[in-house]
């Protein structure tokens, strides 16, 4: 059995004496394993990377522009190779492998302007003879930690970002599908990074600890489920590093009576059951307004009926299996639940037999949702999708406005008042009008609100750039024929 090792300044190392096995989910065999990082290999991660950073930190703009300028390349012509090992490991089908490496390769372009994205500030005579001017450096070696859903993506929005600002990067994936992180870090390797500058540890909560509680971790980038961003942002911050640490989702879907019912439908379906819910952007509570929920739910059901679903690998599939087997019986125990808590189930997804021993699950609908109900409050991360009726666009911003994550949300609409109006009173991170999954581009930055995130900066973008820098602000004034003088007094900018 293939054993994925880590990536330490510019080799794969460990020596595995302790090791997790790596799923096939369409299949549900362990056909790799995967080295779980000690203390100790952690350590080693984290010293090649503080000896890489001053070289790296002193490398010009340019040179580092060249980096992403050849990785892009390298992602653009191998992303069917990239989106094979992602669909292995993960599930997903294909083409939505592909379309990860398509969002990861935006973050890359990003970087690649950091000429433009470093410049500081400067103002000249603030008092007489004296300027003043600003620069971004780099807070020095940063983790990332990053979950299971994206393997590409995620691990592109944090490592591009901070490697351009003159960081280097300790790298720790997840467990479940970690062979992506080992590729791009060689993809690095071959665009010209330096050894030291991306190192690769994989393994569970030990790894985790040990780059938390490391003194030369100066910040710490995390994507993942809300009571561990907690924990993760709690345990860094106390160990005074800098934290941003996104958490989970229950995004809402607002259709209001004059929308094209036909097309929320179809997007419904699309943002809820693409890559198996798997998505902290999935759409997972559908809010139908006044008198659009029986045709938006028969129109939801029809959809579900044509959805084929089976291995990532097969062209015809459009989703695959769960990431665990464990992870797909808890999305199918709150199907099995709802009715118990009043909720009508629409269509039962977990009465969808499969052959093999594959992570499998059909799509469920369940309607009659209300807030108190499990499939409401929890963060289910699977082809569950919620219907909650409502009497009115108020009724329904006070229900997204009192749910405790943030993350995003999203209106369908023809009333471009009703739309702006949205925009202003939602409580969101992130908001779509007639976009079920509003994802910003790459020159923006992807965060919620809430419980959704842990800190002040949000991922990817000019937050990025902002969280993996240091302001450093400098006075200068030069000598000149006056003749210098003692005072005492408080410096004044006259």
């Amino acid at each position: 059995m293939t054993t994925i090792r880590h990536f330490i300044h510019g080799a794969e190392s460990g020596e595995a004496a302790r090791t997790l096995p790596v799923y096939d989910p369409a299949t549900g065999e362990a056909h790799r394993q995967v080295a779980a990082a000690s203390t100790a290999e952690v350590g080693e991660a984290i010293a090649a990377a503080k000896a890489a950073q001053p070289a790296w930190r002193a490398s010009s703009l340019i040179k580092r522009a060249d980096v992403f300028f050849r990785l892009r390349q390298l992602l653009a012509e191998r992303t069917d190779e990239l989106a094979a090992i992602v669909t292995s490991e993960h599930g997903k089908v294909l083409s939505d492998a592909a379309g990860e490496v398509s969002r990861g390769i935006e973050n890359v372009e990003f970087a690649a302007g950091l000429l433009h994205l470093l410049k500081g500030e400067r103002s000249e005579q603030v008092s007489r003879g004296v300027d003043v001017h600003s620069v971004k450096q780099p807070v020095g070696v940063v983790a990332a930690i990053t979950p299971f859903n994206f393997p590409v993506m995620v691990p592109l929005w944090m490592v591009a970002s901070a490697i351009a600002c003159g960081n280097t990067v300790v790298l720790k994936p997840s467990e479940k599908d970690p062979s992506a992180a080992i590729w791009l870090a060689r993809a690095f390797q071959e665009a010209g990074l330096p050894d030291g500058v991306l190192n690769v540890v994989n393994g569970d909560r030990e790894a985790v600890d040990a780059l938390l509680d490391s003194d030369d971790i100066a910040a710490v980038s995390f994507v993942g489920s809300t009571p561990v961003a907690q924990a993760i942002y709690q345990r860094a911050a106390a160990n005074g590093k800098r934290v941003q640490a996104l958490g989970g989702a229950k995004n809402h879907m607002v259709v209001m009576p004059d929308a094209d019912i036909d097309g929320a439908a179809a997007a419904a379906v699309s943002a809820a059951y693409g890559s198996a819910g798997e998505r902290c952007m999935a759409v997972s509570v559908l809010v139908a307004v006044g008198d659009v929920a029986d045709d938006l739910v028969e129109g939801i059901r029809s959809r579900i009926a044509q959805l084929r679903i089976g291995p990532g690998t097969d062209p015809a599939s459009e989703m695959g299996p769960l990431i665990t087997r464990e992870h797909r019986d808890r999305v199918a125990s709150y199907v099995s639940g709802a009715e118990a808590e009043g909720a009508t189930v629409v269509v039962d997804g977990t009465r969808k037999t499969f052959e093999g021993d594959g992570f499998f699950v059909g799509v469920s609908l369940i309607d009659g949702v209300r807030p108190g109900m499990k499939v409401y409050e929890d963060e289910i991360f699977g082809p569950v999708l919620a219907v909650v009726r409502v009497d009115s666009y108020q009724e329904a911003v006070e229900l997204i406005n009192a749910n405790a994550f943030g993350n995003g949300t999203a209106i369908f609409t023809r009333d471009g008042g009703t739309a702006r109006q949205f925009e202003f009173d939602v409580e969101v991170g992130m908001v779509g009008v007639n976009v079920p999954i509003p994802v910003p581009v790459g020159a923006f930055s992807f965060g919620g609100w809430k419980k959704s995130l842990f800190g002040d900066s949000h991922i990817y973008g000019p937050e990025s750039i902002h969280f993996y820098t240091r302001s450093k602000v400098v006075t200068t004034r030069w000598p000149d024929h006056t003749p210098a003088q003692v005072d005492l007094g408080f410096p004044s900018n006259h």
